[in-house]
């Protein structure tokens, strides 16, 4: 299976962190975001995968560069794990030049992909189910021989974050898609099906790409391009199980990050008294206290200590 992986955004509502490093490797507990997209397309049965970065993403493609330096370390299991993760799958690097939008950081795999049928996964969006969704997706594909988008039931105050679709449901959780609108306002939602940003898309989405019009902010969007193809071919939305974590602000990411702390049982009773003393109110550091900051001016430091 080949899975594609965009991961060109610019990262700007985790400005300053995201200047000089790619928000699709700011940390989540212990790994950067992007190795558990990779971790899921490689337990979905993928042994090829494209991901697509843009200017100062270098740094993705270095984490997932063999660690030969390591080779005869035995203390760093960790990077042992990282770096056999990079040998079953065989990963690929492509540039979005412009930030165009989502369907045109897709239509750069154009070529890698081919005739052949492919999975997509977000570059910001941890999915923890089981079996994987992208294997759940890929299951229905082989069901329906079409493309295959997740969603999930979106809250009304969410529903113009976004891409909503309506059409019949033929079998519990699957939908024929008949209309998909990118990030409507709540009174124009057909209904309250959401996109997360997991799909199984067809060599014939690149035709739709190319006929679909970009919108005002000048970007090519994903679902524009699948309501285009859904009136020459079925197209279906599926629900699934398990539980998406977007990472698309802040406040999600820090959710994530304690979720994923708390769900760590070495990490759960460390952390146990340190948010019972937040939740308290406590307005004193809850484990250590803040370093005293001299006023002094401090000393000079050699060039060998720089």
């Amino acid at each position: 299976m080949k899975v594609v992986i965009p991961a060109a955004g610019l990262g700007t509502r985790f400005l300053p962190a995201t200047k000089s490093q790619p928000k699709e490797m700011l940390p989540m507990v212990d790994r950067p975001i992007i190795q558990y997209v990779v971790e899921e397309a490689v337990a979905s049965g993928a042994d090829d995968i494209l991901i697509v970065t843009g200017r100062g993403k270098r740094a993705l493609e270095d984490h997932f560069d063999l660690s030969l330096e390591l080779a005869d370390r035995d203390d760093l299991p960790e990077l042992r794990e990282l770096d056999e993760l990079s040998r079953r799958a065989r990963i690929h690097f492509v540039r979005q030049r412009e930030p165009r939008g989502l369907a045109n950081a897709i239509e750069c795999a154009r070529f890698h992909t081919g005739k052949e049928p492919f999975g997509v996964l977000l570059g910001d969006t941890i999915n923890v189910c089981d079996p994987p969704l992208l294997r759940q997706l890929w299951d229905r594909y082989e069901r329906y021989h079409a493309p295959v988008l997740a969603v999930e039931s979106v809250p009304d105050e969410k529903v113009r974050d976004y891409g909503i679709v309506d059409g019949p449901e033929v079998e519990p959780g699957v939908y024929r898609c008949e209309r998909l609108v990118e990030k409507p306002p709540l009174a124009d939602a057909p209904s309250r099906l959401g996109i997360t940003g997991a799909y199984v898309l067809t060599p014939e989405i690149y035709d739709a790409i190319d006929r679909t019009r970009p919108d005002a902010h000048g970007e090519v969007q994903l679902t524009d391009a699948l309501q285009l193809l859904a009136r020459d071919r079925p197209v279906y939305a599926a629900t699934f199980r398990g539980t998406r974590y977007d990472i698309g602000d802040r406040y999600l990411w820090l959710r994530t990050n304690l979720v994923f702390a708390w769900n760590s049982a070495e990490l759960r009773d460390r952390l146990r008294p340190v948010l019972e003393t937040l939740l308290e109110g406590s307005r004193a550091t809850p484990s250590e206290p803040r370093p005293h900051r001299s006023r002094r001016r401090p000393k000079s430091r050699s060039r060998a200590e720089r």
